[in-house]
């Protein structure tokens, strides 16, 4: 719960200078991005639209291909035996930015294999890198902390942009947002109040939560705690939740209009 105050009150500090600028302008940009199933390059599509910036696809020698187990199994046995895929030249001269946008999807609760082989082949000595990710359930702080042991030489972000898979329809006006709010670009957003205090959970918050995450392919425990928001889209929700003794916070969203689904956006573990 530290990290989910210490992310709002950044965040709120962030929004309330909106109107200065963008920190990074003039300063040369690349959205620089692994994508295998299409959901990361939507986000970089956005991104670069939104920044225009230089924009660049990493690609494998031996592309991951078949299936999502059989994708799923490829990995695991490189992850097993400590081998990374090898990569395709980059077209881009690394060297000449400044702020690099570094997207991937996470496997394994971390960045993809893909971005394993690009930090060991650049040290990004210098680079500004924010990064920007998609998931099925969570990882994006995992992944930006094991990026700044990878690259101790670069300057991480501590706030990235994450989307879950089943929620990139959404992307455009989340990941602008994340943008402004963060004063990559200039501009104005909604000023989105803190959540509630955390209470027990009713039955009708219990009926909220498991329509956003009762048809996800993993039990992801059961709910004690919650907290809430109201915004002009809709109603937030923040869940404590325990499974097998460990804790998770889970995010919920539901939109306004009858017959509105419940949506999960993401787990921090």
């Amino acid at each position: 719960m530290k990290r989910y105050f210490f992310m709002v009150v950044m965040a709120a500090f962030a929004w309330a200078f909106t109107a200065c600028g963008s920190k990074e302008q003039g300063a040369k940009q690349l959205v620089l991005y692994y994508s295998q199933t299409g959901a990361t390059q939507t986000v970089a599509q956005e991104l670069q639209k939104a920044l225009g910036a230089d924009m660049e696809a990493i690609e494998l020698v031996n592309p991951y291909s078949g299936t999502y187990a059989e994708t799923i199994e490829r990995v695991g046995k490189e992850r097993q035996n400590g081998e990374l895929p090898a990569l395709k030249p980059l077209k881009a001269d690394l060297s000449k930015y400044e702020v690099i946008y570094l997207g991937y999807p996470i496997w394994y609760g971390t960045y993809a294999m893909p971005i394993a082989s690009l930090v060991n082949e650049h040290d990004f000595e210098g680079k500004k890198i924010v990064t920007f990710c998609t998931f099925g359930s969570g990882g994006l702080e995992p992944a930006i902390e094991d990026l700044k042991k990878a690259l101790p030489k670069a300057e991480i972000a501590e706030l990235g942009f994450g989307i879950r898979n089943a929620r990139v329809a959404a992307t455009a006006k989340e990941l602008n947002r994340f943008l402004v709010e963060n004063n990559y670009v200039e501009g104005t957003v909604e000023a989105i109040p803190g959540y509630s205090e955390m209470r027990p959970v009713t039955e009708g918050e219990q009926q909220i939560f498991d329509a956003a995450c009762g048809d996800y392919q993993f039990p992801l425990g059961t709910p004690v705690l919650v907290g809430k928001r109201g915004t002009s889209d809709g109603v937030d929700y923040i869940y404590e939740v325990e499974s097998n003794g460990a804790k998770s916070t889970i995010y919920v969203t539901v939109g306004n209009g009858e017959g509105a689904k419940p949506e999960f956006t993401r787990v921090v573990r």
